[in-house]
């Protein structure tokens, strides 16, 4: 059987991050991509200049369509943008079989713009946290689900993260790569206990344009092929660090670059 992610999200018309990210990722770790647009950015690589919601009933529309056809293996959640999307996704969720579900709570694009309207982080927090498998929220994304400081250190990480967990997340990946450390340091934690820290290198570079789509789609690509949550997390970790490294070999855009997705396949 053909492994099939589908991808719930954001359009990025530069092409860096969101749903664009989202199948280039899919296709890249060898899995199917179909898509569900919840939002159109006009963004490129300097920022985000406007955004134009897709209306929740066409949101839903859209799944169905794509869950009633396809054999879908696994779901990445990514921007939403507003409360009624959220409701018309959580419902659509419901109502199919989507496989491992993946929850990306986009708030903040990575040139600083807004990407979720503060009256629906707690609709994300009620609606989505309890149907995904894991959430991937970075430091600033969980500190704003939780109402706190941005964590400082692995303590507070693994505090933060058992918080969440509390809330109704079955696992969390909490990512550190926006700290200023030497190391990237993400963790991992489970409702079963089960604690993973990942440590890399940190990379200097400016492309990192869509990091956070990327990496929440491989987990979904990972799980779309039957990969369990620790051996997802894990490729997706090992594969965006790759693809990080090899950012600089594109040359796009005159501000925060894209990671290179398919730099295994690219010739230099």
């Amino acid at each position: 059987m053909t492994a099939i992610a589908v991808t719930i999200a954001g359009s990025d018309s530069g092409g860096g991050a969101g749903i664009q990210a989202d199948l280039k990722a899919f296709s890249a770790n060898g899995v199917y991509g179909a898509s569900v647009l919840t939002a159109l950015t006009a963004q490129n690589t300097l920022g985000v200049t406007a955004i134009h919601d897709v209306p929740p009933d066409f949101v839903r529309a859209q799944m169905d369509a794509v869950y009633s056809d396809l054999a879908v293996t696994a779901t990445k959640i990514g921007m939403l943008s507003r409360v009624d999307t959220i409701e018309a996704v959580a419902a659509g969720l419901k109502a199919h079989d989507t496989g491992p579900i993946v929850l990306d709570p986009v708030m903040v694009a990575a040139s600083g713009d807004p990407l979720l309207a503060d009256s629906a982080v707690d609709t994300l927090m009620s609606a989505l946290l309890p149907l995904a498998d894991i959430i991937t929220p970075n430091l600033h994304e969980a500190a704003r689900m939780l109402q706190c400081s941005v964590a400082a250190g692995e303590a507070e990480m693994h505090a933060q993260a058992e918080r969440l967990l509390g809330l109704g997340a079955k696992a969390v990946l909490l990512k550190g790569g926006h700290g200023d450390s030497a190391e990237s340091t993400d963790l991992y934690l489970d409702a079963d206990g089960n604690a993973l820290w990942l440590r890399d290198t940190r990379i200097a570079t400016n492309n990192t344009h869509g990091t956070g789509c990327t990496l929440s789609s491989t987990i979904a690509a990972s799980l779309a092929k039957g990969q369990t949550l620790q051996q997802a997390v894990q490729a997706a970790k090992t594969y965006i660090q790759a693809a990080i490294s090899a950012a600089d070999r594109l040359e796009i855009g005159q501000g925060h670059g894209p990671v290179h997705h398919f730099h295994a396949f690219w010739s230099e």
